[in-house]
């Protein structure tokens, strides 16, 4: 098996209709985007690929084991992550039970599910998740 090539790393929405998962990041001002409202994923940890990266990511922050069957949506941004790295970014529908069997981690305040509308529009969210979002809201309403 082939080395995935570099990337930083992957997010994934977390959605079931018009609703999503969001937690707030811890207010450290040694991490990135501090206090913000951000969505499940984190760094690439070994040779992992960007599904597995997602999914650990998912599963460590909310204890929730997506398929990966459930990913509809893919996208890498070329040089967006940390040391001019790629990033990918996820949308995976998901039954309105896994909401119930969240088990929030150590990393982040608080978690919620929110409106997808009500995340764009928030002014203490990561913005360029609130872009891709965006770009994947308006694609699949089109």
């Amino acid at each position: 098996m082939t080395a995935h090539p570099p990337f930083s790393g992957a997010k994934i929405v977390v959605l079931c209709e018009d609703q999503l998962l969001t937690y707030q990041r811890d207010n450290n001002p040694t991490i990135p985007w501090p206090g913000l409202w951000d969505l499940p994923g984190g760094g690439r940890e070994g040779d992992e690929t960007p599904v597995q990266c997602a999914l650990r990511e998912t599963h460590e922050e909310f204890g929730l084991t997506l398929d990966p069957a459930c990913i509809v949506w893919t996208r890498v941004y070329p040089g967006q992550g940390m040391n001019g790295l790629d990033t990918w970014f996820f949308v995976a529908i998901v039954a309105p039970e896994m909401f119930t069997q969240v088990v929030f981690g150590d990393e982040g305040q608080r978690w919620e599910v929110s409106t997808v509308e009500a995340f764009l529009a928030r002014d203490d969210a990561v913005d360029r998740l609130q872009h891709r979002l965006r770009e994947y809201w308006t694609h699949d309403k089109s």
